[in-house]
């Protein structure tokens, strides 16, 4: 049997740090151009064309695996409408969140979403709550409690409160991750969300709509654009590599989000919410090694 060499096996480490770093990247400026245009347009229709632009690719991407229709036929439809669901809200919300906080406290408060699955996965899955993750996620809470700075007036939570919702609905769609038959391929997975989002946010259209201009059309669609090689290159990285080897690379992406936002809008962060991130980030990876298999030879 042939065996890789530590050197092989170092390089292809290397790629897999390479690819996550570069999809973290290209999220990032997904969350920066869609700052740019929800200042602009209703979270509903920047969803929609982040959507529609993203059927194309995802079609391209599913034809490599075989016949769509025949796989589309076979999937968990239940369970892949939930997950698309709960991950189009998500999206529509965390892109309504965006005009209110700065973008590195936004992105922050949507990684909480880590933070929501170890609360709700012993009720929706069944699993254990461990003290040490139970822990993590009251640091996790008191960041996000950081990051917000509730003050008590109403109109300073609107923000926080839908990205928080953001984060809930970005948590479901993980936990019903989990739930989708091992059969259900990535890529069918991609283009059934896609699709899907694209009719429902096309549908919202009728409630509230604002004609882009043909620049900011096109910023949207280079949004779409950036999501979908994010995800692309996020899909081969994990499947490289297990998850929680590498959740501390996924942050990187709230490093960008704080240079756009002090380049591009002038924002700066202060010490609390700093703290906060820190410890949003600390605790999401805390559970995220913690909840790693031990490695070994299968038995």
């Amino acid at each position: 049997m042939r065996l890789n060499s530590p050197v092989s096996d170092r390089t292809a480490q290397y790629q897999t740090i390479a690819l996550i770093l570069v999809s973290m990247f290209c999220f990032a400026v997904v969350d920066a151009l869609g700052k740019a245009v929800a200042l602009k347009y209703p979270a509903n229709e920047v969803t929609f064309f982040r959507m529609l632009f993203g059927v194309v690719p995802a079609v391209l991407v599913s034809l490599r695996g075989g016949s769509i229709g025949a796989r589309l036929r076979n999937i968990d439809v239940r369970g892949q409408t939930t997950r698309a669901l709960t991950l189009l809200g998500a999206s529509a919300l965390f892109f309504a969140g965006l005009p209110y906080l700065p973008l590195s406290e936004a992105v922050a408060i949507v990684y909480s979403e880590a933070i929501f699955v170890v609360v709700l996965a012993p009720f929706l899955l069944r699993e254990r709550l461990v003290a040490r993750n139970a822990i993590a996620a009251c640091v996790g809470f008191v960041g996000v409690l950081l990051v917000v700075r509730p003050q008590g007036s109403l109109s300073s939570l609107v923000g926080p409160g839908l990205l928080l919702l953001s984060a809930l609905c970005g948590a479901l769609s993980m936990i019903q991750i989990r739930k989708l038959k091992a059969s259900d391929d990535s890529s069918i997975t991609v283009l059934f969300f896609t699709a899907l989002g694209t009719a429902v946010t096309g549908l919202s259209l009728l409630f509230a709509w604002r004609t882009p201009t043909l620049e900011d059309l096109s910023i949207m669609a280079l949004l779409a654009v950036f999501a979908t090689a994010g995800q692309l290159l996020f899909t081969v990285a994990v499947r490289r590599e297990r998850a929680a080897r590498l959740a501390p690379y996924t942050y990187t992406s709230i490093i960008w989000a704080t240079l756009f936002g002090f380049f591009v809008w002038g924002e700066t962060l202060g010490l609390v919410p700093l703290i906060g991130i820190i410890s949003i980030v600390g605790s999401s990876i805390a559970v995220a090694v913690r909840e790693e298999p031990p490695e070994g030879p299968a038995v």
